[in-house]
Parts: C-alpha cells; structure tokens; sequence
C-alpha cells in the first residue's frame, strides 16, 4: 500500500472542519494546465478546493480525469469557432495505487485513480478517475475521454463512473462522513451507499447536494428502463430504487431523485433558492431547499497589487495598475485579430459561456445603434466577447459566429477564442465594465461578476443571480430593471435591451469619461463590496456549517 491508499491532508485539519468530507464534480477548474473543465460549475468547484486548503477542512475532491477535456476552441481560416480535440498529458498526476471496478451496461469498466497532491495547486486532495487503462476494452477507455460527450449512453456511463466508481474509491480510502454531489451527476453513487449500507435513513445522513441549474439541460431525465440497463442504479432492485427516490414511472428525474435522496441540498444563491423551491418544492419527499450563495476564491482571482493600492488608499497606482492590466489583454486581443486596443478607453467585456438564455447578442440587438456606441470619436468604447458554446450547440455556435463576422473591419470590436481559466483571468483583469445579459431568473449565480469586481471591474448587469445581494446602483454597480416577467421574451429582450442600452450611453459611460474619480469609486467600493462576502473562504464555511456539521430538521411529505 504506498502513501496515498489512505485519507490523508498535508496540513493539520481545523476541528471546526473535522468531518471527513468527499465532494463529487465532473469538473474542476484548478489552472490552465489541467484542462478538465468546461465552465462556471468547474470554476466553482476550483474555487472551493482552493479554499478548502486555506482554511484546512477535512475535505477531497473527487473528479474525472478527461483525455481530451471539454474542447479546444481554435478558429477557421476565416476565425469562426473550430471544435479541436486533442489529448492530454499530465505528469504531475501521481497513481494512487487504487483501481475499483464498476458495471456498464453489463460490462466490467475498471476505474484507476489518479491523485493530484495539495501542493501542486495549493488545493484540497484531489482524487481524478480515468477508464483510459489497458484493463479496458476501447469502448471503455473512452468513457473518460470527452466532459459532457454528447451521446447519452456515455453521459450515463460518466455518472456510474464517477458515482459508483468515486464512492468505492472513497471506501478504499477509508469512507467520509459526508458525501457531497455538486450537481447530480453523481446520483449513482447514492445506490453504491445503499448497497453497503442496507438503510435509506443511513444514506441520507451522509449524502447532501449542491444544485446549479434551473435550466432543463442542466436537469437531466431518462427512460428508466435505459438507465436500468446501463448499470445506473449499481444492480438495485427496482422496489429498492422507488423506494429511494419515489420514482416509479417511466422516467427518472436526476435532480429530483438526488434531492429526494440528500439529507439536505442548497441552491447557489438567494433568488436561485426561491426559484429551485418554486421549481420542486411541490415534489413529495423533498426537504427545502437552503441558499448557500456562490463565491469564488480571493487568492486565485484577485490580483494582488491591484488590492494593495486599494487598501493603502493609493489611487493614482490603483489606476495604473488597472491600465497595465488591461494592457496585458489587448496583447491577446492583438495577436487573435490584430487589433490595437487602447488602454484608456472603457472597454466592455462580455465573457462566459455561450448559450441562449445567457444572450450574448443582446448588445446588438440593433446592430445600427452598436455601430454609433462603438463608432464614437469623443467617447469611444472597445468591446470584447468571449466564451465557450456547447460543441454541439449550433445555435450558440452560430451566434458565436455571427458576432465574429460583425468584427471583422471594427478596430474596436474583437471576438476571442481559447476561453480558459487564463483568459478568463485576464478579461477580468482588463474590463472595465463586466456585462452580463441573462434571461432573469435564469442565471442561478453567475459567478463571473465576483471576480471582475475583485479587479476594478464593474458590474453592468440584469438583477439575476447573485447580483441582487450585491449591486448597488451607480455605487458599486449598474443595474439594468427587471422585466415583467408575464410579458413575451421577446417583449422581456426588448425591456431589457432599451434599459441596457439607456444606462450603458447616458450613465456608464458618460461617468467613465466625464467623472473619473466618480468611475474609480465605484470601481473600488465594489472591489470592497466582493470580499469577504463573495469569497469561497465564506461559502467553503458555510458548507460546513449548513450542510455537514448542521442537525438537519425535514421534514418529507
């Protein structure tokens, strides 16, 4: 047995944090060289390993390992998105020495953990499971290929893996005291704990979730019979599978039976809770659901120079500590499209993952009127967009697309690929406004905006998500009105965009140039606002105390 059979932590374990805690995601957002995530849910989960190891909790990440990650997004001759997957290597990742088997689709699939240590990344221990062994057949091996494979059967095979395969290696390396779903991905590994523990009241003790998503893509369902044949429910009996999650027709809800399983589960911030009760709560044997808000981790995303100048009260190199910043972007701008952007003009950034609800092309929802923000000579403005479609997301693709033809002659309007957690940062570093245009209430947190503020960035944003504990307007922020939400999306677009497009020509900008002093106090009394509050040290503590250590009083209808 070498060292890494065992539970074990580099650092002495804080007793507040004492119970032995194993936190399941398919995705892990750690840094730019492990590529093993797709978007926010990875950031998050990044975030909060990172914070787990500061504030040394009893607590391991348990992840996939995928060869070809999410994808890498790279550009046509003519710079539209290209899908590009390639293999990866990570030498720093040590053998465990632990392989567990599980059952797919009837087959034996032999799951090999791989350990990425604490001090590699300055996280929590982390265990990566990979199929891609010669123990497997090929099929097998490319269970941990692709994040999110696009074909439902290996969807399915990725949530026993993790799961099942997750919850024995858990077993092996001594059990948890809780075991915690970051989305329900990892349903199956509640049937895994039901078959060594006998009893549904013991598995709830031990299992809570984490739900993301009011969106359907992000709250899966099958055919049971499929799931049934797929290994999914680990070889349970199906009176022992009805009897878990009160499912007992032809469809399985994963999130449903996930919140039907957990002792107690959170969504990720206060308006997401009132919305995820409203979306379940009429569900017998569902406890309510709590609002832990989202946060990201501090040291990781905040620049620290920035944050000195701040709190010496040193504007002057606040300021330019802030120009440099941006000048560090517009290189990337200048070497993706040849464009030379300027460091003293307000730049606007939206950057995040590209899907419809999320409405990256709000902003040229009149192209004409874009055409004269952009095109002013006495207040001139740069925009940038950013983000990853889904690969097979035509539409979002296409939007991607289209937005990188408007460009193409603009010098002030850039479009850029390679949207990872190093791109990421430095949007961040360099926006000055942080646009964000979700459909509200759609966007469960958007954590994005946490880490643009804690750069100097402002906030222009829909009152979605995490915004609402946050946003002042015009202190710390700008906010767009709420929509009727009775009316059209069409009608909603339309509210929204004229509210946008009104603060961002006569507020937003007029105030960057017309009062700059007024401009860095908002800036900065945000950069104030965001930590501690939006820090993942405070929402790493608030799992232990609301989710783990707490007694937990439901009662299931």
């Amino acid at each position: 047995m070498n060292t890494y059979d065992q539970w074990s932590h580099p650092y002495p374990i804080d007793q507040r944090y004492g119970k032995r805690v194993a936190y399941f995601s398919m995705e892990f957002a750690i840094a730019q060289s492990l590529k093993i995530y797709s978007g926010g849910l990875g950031f998050l989960a990044g975030s909060h390993m990172r914070s787990a190891y500061e504030l040394k909790q009893n607590l391991i990440g348990i992840g996939m390992l995928w060869k070809f990650g999410y994808y890498d997004q790279e550009r046509n001759e003519d710079q539209t998105l290209r899908v590009h997957l390639q293999r990866k290597y990570y030498p720093f990742l040590r053998d465990s020495g632990i392989t567990v088997k599980v059952t797919v689709n009837s087959h034996p699939v032999y799951v090999k953990a791989l350990y990425l240590a604490p001090e590699i990344f300055n996280t929590a221990p982390i265990y990566l499971l990979t199929t891609d062994i010669p123990e497997n057949d090929f099929l097998a091996q490319t269970i941990t290929h692709r994040l999110y494979d696009g074909e439902h059967a290996a969807r399915v095979a990725q949530s026993i893996v993790l799961g099942i395969g997750g919850a024995k290696l858990v077993e092996a390396l001594g059990g948890a005291d809780i075991y915690h779903m970051n989305e329900a991905h990892a349903m199956p590994m509640a049937f895994q704990l039901m078959e060594q523990l006998g009893d549904l009241d013991e598995v709830r003790n031990r299992v809570v979730l984490t739900t993301h998503t009011p969106e359907l893509a992000g709250n899966q369902e099958h055919e049971i019979g499929f799931l049934r044949d797929m290994g999914y429910f680990n070889g349970l009996s199906h009176e022992t599978v009805v009897h878990m999650t009160g499912m007992d027709g032809n469809i399985f809800s994963h999130t449903l039976a996930a919140l039907r399983v957990a002792r107690v589960s959170n969504a990720v911030s206060r308006l997401h809770g009132e919305v995820s009760n409203q979306m379940w709560g009429a569900n017998p044997g569902i406890c309510k659901i709590q609002a832990i808000t989202n946060a990201q981790n501090r040291t990781f995303w905040q620049d620290p120079a920035l944050r000195g100048a701040l709190d010496e009260g040193n504007d002057a190199q606040l300021v330019e500590r802030k120009k440099q910043m941006k000048d560090e972007l517009f290189k990337v701008v200048a070497d993706q499209t040849g464009k030379r952007f300027d460091r003293d003009t307000i730049t606007v950034v939206w950057a995040r993952r590209f899907a419809a609800y999320k409405r990256a092309d709000l902003l040229i929802r009149d192209i004409y009127r874009f055409t004269e923000l952009i095109n002013r000579s006495d207040r001139p403005v740069q925009v940038i967009w950013a983000g990853k479609p889904f690969p097979t997301d035509h539409g979002a693709i296409e939007m991607f697309d289209k937005l990188v033809r408007i460009s193409y002659k603009a010098p002030n309007f850039a479009v850029l690929t390679g949207y990872e957690i190093e791109l990421s940062r430095l949007l961040k570093q360099g926006a000055d406004v942080w646009l964000n245009t979700p459909r509200r209430p759609r966007e469960a947190s958007g954590t994005s905006g946490m880490t643009a503020a804690m750069n100097g960035a402002v906030n222009l944003s829909i009152n979605d998500g995490w915004i609402p504990e946050f946003a002042r307007h015009g202190e710390n922020s700008f906010i767009i009105p709420i929509a009727d939400p009775a009316t059209s999306e069409y009608e909603q677009d339309e509210f929204d965009y004229q509210n946008l497009m009104r603060i961002l020509e006569h507020e937003v900008v007029n105030r960057y140039y017309d009062d700059p002093q007024g401009w860095l106090e908002i800036a900065k009394q945000g950069m104030r606002d965001v930590v501690p509050a939006f820090d993942s040290n405070r929402m790493a503590h608030q799992y232990y105390e609301q989710l783990y250590n707490a007694e937990v009083d439901c009662i299931r209808s």
